[in-house]
């Protein structure tokens, strides 16, 4: 197995569990951030996301960063200022998209662990060769 480059590695939705609670959560939480380190919502956001997706930085800690959570707050005055503006009955609509996301998400991970377990069936458990009948 070939070793990616410290600058290359990347956490799995594992990491993200103890702040999501729900490998869906989780797994959304982590495209989120990958989102952000392709740079879209500024520097010192796709700087943050690079660090915690590489695993240099945690997302707690990246948070307690001041200049990470000055770009956060920043970043999302507009997002609250559009909230604020939204009506309940909106609110109730996009509540009931982000759960219908959320359900896709559990059904995909549900749906890769079903393959990942028919795909182990019926493989080798040893090494292809075993030694035997080999001298030197």
């Amino acid at each position: 197995m070939v070793e990616r480059p410290e600058s290359e590695k990347r956490v799995d939705d594992s990491e993200f569990m103890d702040i999501a609670k729900d490998p869906a959560q989780a797994r959304i939480l982590r495209k989120a951030l990958e989102r952000l380190a392709e740079g879209g919502a500024g520097d010192t956001l796709k700087e943050m996301a690079q660090e915690v997706l590489s695993g240099r930085v945690g997302l707690r800690e990246a948070s307690t960063i001041s200049a990470y959570s000055d770009a956060l707050v920043t970043g999302m005055q507009p997002f609250k200022e559009k909230w604020d503006q939204t009506s309940d009955s909106e609110r109730q609509n996009l509540a009931a998209q982000g759960e219908r996301h959320l359900e896709e998400e559990r059904q995909e991970i549900a749906k890769e662990q079903r393959e990942a377990q028919q795909g182990g069936r019926g493989a080798r458990t040893g090494s292809k060769h075993g030694g035997k009948g080999w001298s030197l």
